[in-house]
């Protein structure tokens, strides 16, 4: 048994598209992060298509810590479902952290969701909602409604944060649910159904939300909002065919 506030081992993973000024300080937290709450530590940096330096600024943190640290990378744009989902395939360890990395989280706030797992003994994911959402009103209204619409369509109850980028689950809850599909920014909401209807507790923490100060944001776009809600529907149907 850990003494409280650590974990046996820890995977963390972090999407990154296009964020050149920010990868070098995220994994560099993440390593600092990590270190204080396990012994046995993997870092994954995913570059998703990237067109600018991200890879070349992950790799000069890597060359420093190749034991811990790795990076998947992809010629082209996949989309943030399936980074997500090859981060949850691709992590070995007991418990998976991820969050985004565009640096708008502290990721020493994985301290609080360390202590919502309490004995470990209790089948549970471990979730952050954002406090003082740092977004715009458009960004923050399109939030709610999906929101909205992930608790009445998919049955997710409890959750007030749905998508927010700030979680911890077990391993053994990615290993007990079906192959997870969706490509786009469905995939937290599928992630927490089918782990929900699979018997997992879903508990929620307050961590501060910060603004992004390097890169932009796509996560407001029509185009990433529409396929959302056509991923939803098609989401549905695969979850109630289980």
């Amino acid at each position: 048994m850990e003494p409280a506030g650590r974990l046996e081992s820890l995977s963390m993973f972090f999407p990154f598209h296009n964020e050149e000024d920010n990868v070098v300080s995220v994994l560099e937290e993440a390593l600092k992060a990590g270190s204080a709450v396990t012994g046995n530590l993997e870092i994954i940096a995913i570059n998703d298509g990237s067109t600018d330096r991200t890879f070349e600024r992950a790799e000069s943190v890597r060359i420093r810590f190749p034991e811990t640290l790795r990076i998947i990378s992809y010629e082209i744009n996949r989309g943030y479902g399936a980074a997500v989902r090859f981060g949850l395939e691709s992590s070995t360890l007991a418990w998976i952290f991820f969050s985004d990395g565009d640096r708008q989280f502290r990721l020493s706030d994985i301290s609080r969701l360390i202590e919502l797992t309490g004995s470990g003994s209790e089948k549970l994911l471990a979730l952050g909602y954002r406090v003082n959402r740092e977004d715009s009103f458009l960004r923050r209204m399109n939030a709610a409604l999906f929101n909205m619409a992930m608790r009445l369509i998919l049955g997710i109850r409890g959750v007030r944060d749905i998508d927010c980028a700030f979680k911890l689950i077990p391993r053994e809850a990615i290993e007990a649910i079906p192959p997870l599909t969706s490509e786009g920014a469905m995939i937290s909401a599928e992630l927490l159904s089918r782990c929900s209807r699979a018997g997992f507790t879903l508990r929620e923490t307050g961590v501060p939300h910060y603004p992004r100060v390097f890169g932009e944001q796509s996560g407001a776009r029509f185009g990433v909002i529409a396929r959302a809600f056509l991923e939803m529907f098609t989401c549905l149907r695969s979850i109630r065919s289980k």
